[in-house]
């Protein structure tokens, strides 16, 4: 006989022992929170990942935003929203109008963009027919928050930001990887005006599906210039359409 906890990952319908959760699943709760918290404290191993990205043939730039620490980072959003000086400085040589600002941002759960950041932009690359050059590089963000891709976007005159970020873990994910979409990236954008790709990882969306996904919410923005709350993104209605796109690079 098929119970609740058949259709779910969430914790429920959970065996007990007298008034209290039974202690298998009691300790595999307290592991999953310990998981979640060593998740948001992990920092971002920038040089791995960049290794990462240039063994598959995709120059990177490392940059950081005004929080300089983890600690200040979780306690002072705001400066997880704004490049270092150093930073801008360093994007000042890719500043002219550009496609894309592809950007994989620690977030809440650097673990995240460990695990799903390259194999996802491999896909989606693949569906946009785009490579990343010297003159396009991936941005690999660390302490960031999601604004800080208004600010990379805007620094190079991309039309689109997209950035992959670690998503606040949860008990049942701690490495989910989202991905915001902002046509005409820009500093003061709000997150009406954006779209929002979220739950990637090994029990959630696919790299493809997201790659799918993403695909047809970039296509929709150029054409229409925009994205966020007026973009309502469908891509499940084209799943039998060709799997390839025609080249967004140009």
């Amino acid at each position: 006989m098929r119970t609740l906890r058949d259709f779910t990952s969430a914790r429920v319908d959970l065996p007990t022992a007298g008034n209290s959760i039974a202690t298998a699943p009691l300790l595999e709760l307290r592991l999953a929170h310990a998981r979640a918290r060593d998740a948001v404290h992990l920092p971002l191993d920038a040089s791995s990942l960049s290794l990462d990205f240039r063994q598959r043939g995709w120059p990177s730039l490392v940059l950081q935003s005004q929080a300089k620490t983890r600690d200040a980072y979780l306690r002072r959003p705001d400066r997880g929203r704004v490049l270092s000086a150093e930073s801008r400085e360093a994007l000042s040589r890719f500043a002219q109008s550009r496609p894309f600002a592809f950007i994989a941002a620690d977030g809440l759960s650097a673990l995240a963009v460990d695990r799903h950041a390259a194999p996802l932009l491999a896909a989606v690359f693949t569906r946009l027919d785009y490579n990343p050059d010297a003159a396009h590089p991936v941005f690999i963000a660390q302490q960031a928050r999601v604004a800080i891709g208004d600010v990379i976007g805007e620094c190079i005159g991309a039309e689109l930001a997209i950035v992959l970020i670690g998503e606040r873990p949860g008990l049942s994910s701690p490495d989910s990887l989202g991905i915001y979409i902002t046509w005409a990236p820009r500093t003061g954008r709000t997150e009406a005006e954006r779209n929002c790709l979220s739950n990637v990882h090994a029990n959630g969306l696919s790299y493809e599906m997201a790659a799918h996904k993403l695909a047809f919410l970039v296509t929709e923005a150029k054409r229409r210039k925009l994205t966020g709350v007026a973009l309502k993104e469908s891509a499940g209605e084209l799943l039998s359409m060709n799997n390839g796109q025609r080249s967004l690079s140009k």
